[in-house]
């Protein structure tokens, strides 16, 4: 049962319960329903008060039935609205922890709200790239005015109650609960109140404008186009707000189904619905049971202060988890935790931390120059220099000192974690975890499994990375693990690429006009173009058969290794972020071309897009058929947090899926006869070639 029906004297409580947020589904829209019919139905009944068991009132739409036939099964969301609406007898909700979405529309259905301090109101549906489609456009502009409501459905954010609570004039609750606790009591007492009370009030009765009219919502529209230049849906949240203040509330509902419908079916609305369940499914791991035993961890120690380490020490501060953090030297150590105070300084500076918080984070964190003094601590994360000779002698240390049962991480970016873990003397214990910089700020973190690495370690890391707000995708063991070998076949594509007669500039404009955070020649002189050129080293000795360009060698033995030094592909001023192409760089481009004998060509922004994410796609298609990683969606979420893949796209694998394998397979085709690519490469993966060939796709 998802809803429960009991009787108070003379008011019934319907409580939906559909854990974990008692979302609106199929179940759940009948036992509403069925209690409503019910109540109305009992003599006895006065008033209904529908509230929500748990931690929640409501948070919307269920997952587990999203994009599915029974999302829409009658009744309906709006078929249970009406029911509401249309009740002979007041219907109070009573509102706590969550009322999101659809549960939030639940809510604006009913006669009377009643909401506990605390509780967080929100519309989010524009972060899945359409509009809400319950009313929730037209009953929220009536109830709080159409700016607070518009900034509500534009931001999709959350907003806590007794915010709302203090707008002038605000009608959205009638009354806030003296606590979360009161709330049950003093809902039936409120329904007493109010239940010989006629007319019923209705939402849809109230008037709705703006003192502004047009200025105001040609203001937002201007405002919002700046923010949202890929995703229709803002937009068109103005629209169906504006449309609000102009027409009756039944023309307004109408326009808000047809703007619902138009946008479910947009590629971007897809793309992002995809990558919603993509990041909830990434958590998820199919030989490690939800209900494994974890290990406690209540203290960490990080190995390296660095810029690497230092922001590692920063996620686990801000969740209130001790750091020990330890370095060789005391000046390193001391140039470690200053990076980490200057980085909390300027968020307070700005506004976004307290004081008292930042001096709670600092206290957290504590520091050593011995090894022996990491004993208590229950995991451990080095960050040191990427050379396997340097992590052999750091886990080392680590297996002689850290307890039993003590987590070993390592946060290495490619190397071997089976062969780190080999180390120690408890590989069970070892397990990759590759943050992404800056590291206090990257959502992205790759949980590399390795051969020996115990179920419950599993288990423990995935929830360390929910308590650090991380979002964790699992890799296996391979040279780069998923995004990094991935990336090293994007910038191999590159290089071709200025070989032909493309200029660095040229790329990255395209790539960025694609959706790319930055291209693949802004990201290597962010990253550091000495860090691909070592990559390149060791690549050219373990497969000397492969085909590189040598463009990006030349640029290192000029010293311009990025924006660390200044100069890279492009150059650099000093604290800004700002590319200047380089024409002695373009010189050097074309110097190289020509003494390989090679005649430039036009290649079009197309080409490039097609080259480059069509890599991605193909190197990933053997990772999948590897089983480096799980599922072709885990690939999009470590592409998208971890590489700027742009949103809208939905990531390499749903962005294949939307042009179609089989025009992939045959992009790749043309691109195998270009005699200054990699043919080799080009030949799609099999699991590519099998998809394509029977119609199918990746996710």
């Amino acid at each position: 049962m998802t809803t429960q029906y009991q009787v108070h004297g003379d008011i019934a409580v319907i409580t939906l319960n559909n854990p974990p947020v008692n979302g609106l589904g199929l179940a759940t829209r009948q036992g509403i329903a069925e209690g409503m019919a019910q109540a109305n139905a009992d003599a006895v009944v006065k008033a209904i008060v529908i509230t929500g068991a748990g931690k929640a009132f409501s948070g919307g739409a269920d997952i587990k039935e999203f994009g599915s036939p029974k999302a829409v099964q009658e009744p309906n969301l709006l078929s249970v609205i009406s029911v509401l609406e249309n009740s002979a007898k007041p219907v109070v909700a009573a509102i706590h922890t969550v009322a999101m979405g659809g549960g939030l529309e639940l809510a604006l259905g009913c006669h009377y709200r009643i909401a506990a301090p605390g509780t967080s109101i929100a519309l989010p549906e524009v972060k899945l790239g359409f509009i809400p489609g319950a009313g929730g456009t037209q009953r929220l502009p009536r109830v709080l005015g159409a700016e607070a409501a518009l900034n509500i459905i534009v931001s999709g954010e959350p907003i806590k109650a007794e915010m709302l609570a203090m707008l002038p004039g605000q009608k959205l609750f009638d009354k806030m609960s003296a606590s979360a606790e009161s709330l049950a009591e003093e809902a039936l007492a409120y329904a007493r109140s109010v239940a010989d009370v006629r007319p019923l009030p209705l939402i849809r009765n109230l008037p709705c404008k703006h003192p502004q009219g047009d200025a105001y919502f040609q203001f937002a529209r201007n405002m919002v186009k700046g923010m949202s230049k890929n995703f229709p849906a803002p937009a068109k949240c103005v629209d169906i707000v504006e449309i609000a203040t102009q027409k009756k509330f039944d023309d307004g509902m109408a326009a808000e189904r047809e703007i619902f419908m138009n946008l479910m079916l947009t590629a971007e609305s897809k793309a992002l619905r995809h990558l919603f369940l993509a990041e909830r499914a990434a958590s998820k791991i199919p030989d490690v049971p939800a209900d494994t035993a974890q290990r406690t961890i209540n203290s960490i120690a990080v190995i390296g202060a660095g810029t690497m380490g230092g922001g590692i020490a920063m996620n686990f501060l801000n969740a209130g988890i001790p750091v020990k953090m330890l370095e060789m030297k005391q000046e390193a150590l001391d140039r470690g935790v200053a990076t980490i105070r200057k980085n909390y300084e300027a968020q307070v500076k700005k506004g976004k931390l307290k004081q008292d918080k930042y001096d709670q984070r600092m206290a957290l964190l504590t520091t050593t120059l011995s090894y022996d003094d990491l004993t208590g601590t229950d995991m451990v994360i080095e960050a040191v220099f990427e050379e396997i000779g340097v992590k052999e002698a750091v886990f080392k240390e680590l297996d002689r000192v850290m307890k039993p049962g003590a987590i070993l991480a390592s946060n290495t970016s490619t190397l071997d974690v089976d062969k780190i873990a080999s180390f120690t003397k408890r590989p069970q214990d070892v397990v990759g975890l590759h943050f992404f910089s800056p590291a206090n700020v990257m959502k992205l973190l790759e949980v590399v499994r390795g051969k020996a690495t115990a179920i419950d370690v599993m288990a423990t890391v995935m929830s360390v990375a929910k308590k650090i707000r991380k979002t964790a995708v699992v890799s296996g063991v391979c040279d780069g693990f998923i995004g990094n070998r991935m990336i090293e076949q994007y910038g191999r594509q590159g290089g071709f690429l200025l070989d032909e007669g493309c200029t660095p500039a040229q790329v990255d404009k395209a790539m960025e006009k694609f959706g790319m955070a930055m291209g693949p020649f802004r990201m290597g002189d962010l990253a550091g173009n000495d860090i691909g050129w070592a990559i390149r080293k060791r690549r050219y000795q373990e497969k000397p058969n492969m085909k590189y360009s040598k463009t990006a060698d030349l640029l290192c033995e000029k010293g311009r290794f990025g924006q660390k030094v200044g100069k890279g592909w492009y150059d650099y001023v000093e604290g800004k972020r700002d590319a200047i192409p380089n024409a002695e760089v373009v010189t050097m481009i074309e110097e190289h071309r020509k003494a390989l004998g090679i005649t430039p060509r036009k290649i079009s922004d197309e080409e490039i897009v097609q080259r480059l994410v069509f890599s991605l796609v193909n190197e990933a298609a053997h990772i999948l058929e590897e089983g480096i990683a799980n599922k072709a969606s885990d690939i999009d979420i470590v592409y998208i947090f971890g590489y700027g893949f742009p949103a809208h796209r939905g990531g390499p694998m749903n962005y294949a899926d939307q042009v179609g394998l089989f025009n992939v397979v045959q992009a790749m085709n043309r691109f195998a006869l270009n005699p200054l690519d990699d043919a080799t490469f080009w030949k799609p993966a099999p699991l590519l070639a099998k998809l394509a060939a029977e119609g199918k796709s990746f996710n």
